[in-house]
């Protein structure tokens, strides 16, 4: 931390230090935690060591008891995934060069190319921010010292009350903050914790029982990383829009009333749309199926229509496959039909009509007692040269 103390001293002169200052401790932090996690003398180096022996161990015990086998098939993703963990879980070269750099990298890049800008595109949009707020507060001194001319615009608008010229154009510059500076400030600090606590979640994929939790950190970590790009992308075109509002707010007796009103409204809007912006991006990894480490459930997003429909094909290759085991199931078959009602949503009443159908074209086409079998379906495999013929007729059965 004591790279970055300097940093942390000039951080309240503006949103372009403030931010150079997150990144600096984010990266620190990001470090640090690495080296307690997995590092050296890391505090969880024994628990990697055991997830590691039981990982082989039940890849082994699968392969003795025949679940697996010795193949490319097999061995390549075990192989991968195996080394892929041991990589970015034990190796702070490579987490940083590979994920960190990805997660900061490469959001800036393409906020770079949207905006035209050469360079990162969140320093330079932190450093108009500071332009703006200072415009905003020689505006409101008249020309005198930022810092004295703030206080006297908080008097002002102590007196006039919040809606007065004065007070609108502070708090239009409020929201203004809140929704650029808070909202990347917000976005890299937890960006930070996820990416310290990232290798535990690489460790955790693994096994098939815990990947859903490495699936949700690297959701949680693509929205985090994706949300300064769209700040910086949604707060240049709001920039443009209050650059002329700013310039006309000095009037030639004091602050402008429509100048003041139309900077709230412009902020307003910037606020509102940071928090539309939240919302589209957590409704975009939602979704991801994270490289099928663990694919979204659709059996809760489709109702209870879902279940009856799914009992169809439970029952449609009984009645298509007629066997010597339906034979003796049949007199199940109103069973089948009230469990397969009970799951059929309420009112469905076209489902639970195909539903009792197809249970009564398995019950019909299973043998009576004292009939011939059904002819037997052509079997594969080898064992099937050696399998009896059917009988074709009541004779042939008597002899």
């Amino acid at each position: 931390m004591a790279a970055c103390t300097q940093l942390t001293a000039e951080a309240s002169l503006g949103a372009a230090p403030a931010l150079r200052a997150v990144d600096c401790l984010s990266n620190e932090l990001a470090g640090a935690a690495f080296g307690r996690l997995f590092g050296a003398q890391g505090a969880l180096l024994p628990a990697l060591t055991i997830l590691l022996t039981l990982y082989i161990a039940v890849f082994a015990l699968a392969l003795l008891t025949g679940r697996s086998r010795l193949g490319v098939a097999a061995l390549t993703p075990r192989a991968l995934t195996l080394g892929l963990v041991l990589t970015f879980a034990t190796s702070w070269v490579a987490w940083q060069g590979v994920v960190w750099n990805l997660a900061i990298g490469a959001p800036d890049q393409l906020a770079g190319i949207l905006t035209g800008i050469k360079g990162s595109a969140t320093q330079i949009f932190a450093g108009r921010l500071d332009m703006i707020f200072a415009a905003i507060a020689q505006t409101a001194s008249n020309g005198a010292a930022p810092a004295a001319g703030a206080a006297q615009a908080a008097n002002a608008a102590q007196a006039g009350g919040a809606f007065s010229p004065t007070g609108l154009m502070w708090l239009g510059a409020l929201l203004l903050l809140l929704g650029t500076v808070g909202v990347l400030v917000t976005a890299r600090i937890a960006l930070a914790v996820l990416l310290a606590l990232g290798p535990v979640f690489v460790v955790l994929a693994l096994f098939s029982g815990t990947r859903g939790l490495a699936a949700g950190w690297l959701r949680g970590l693509v929205m985090t990383a994706i949300a300064p790009l769209f700040v910086v992308a949604g707060g240049s075109l709001t920039l443009e829009l209050a650059v002329p509002v700013i310039a006309d707010l000095r009037g030639t007796e004091g602050i402008d009333p429509r100048a003041a009103m139309a900077l709230f409204v412009i902020a307003a809007v910037h606020a509102a749309l940071m928090s539309m912006v939240m919302k589209v991006a957590g409704t975009m990894v939602s979704a991801w199926t994270v490289f099928g480490l663990a694919a979204p459930s659709e059996s809760g997003r489709g109702g209870s229509s879902a279940n009856g429909a799914a009992a169809i094909p439970v029952l449609a290759p009984l009645a298509a496959q007629p066997t010597p085991m339906l034979a003796r199931g049949a007199a199940l078959a109103p069973v089948i039909a009230a469990a397969a009602e009970a799951q059929a949503p309420t009112g469905g009443s076209a489902q639970t009509s195909t539903i009792r159908t197809t249970v009564t074209q398995a019950a019909a086409l299973a043998p009576q007692p004292g009939l011939p079998p059904l002819p037997r379906a052509r079997a594969r495999g080898i064992g099937s040269r050696f399998a009896a013929r059917a009988p074709a007729s009541l004779k042939e059965m008597s002899r």
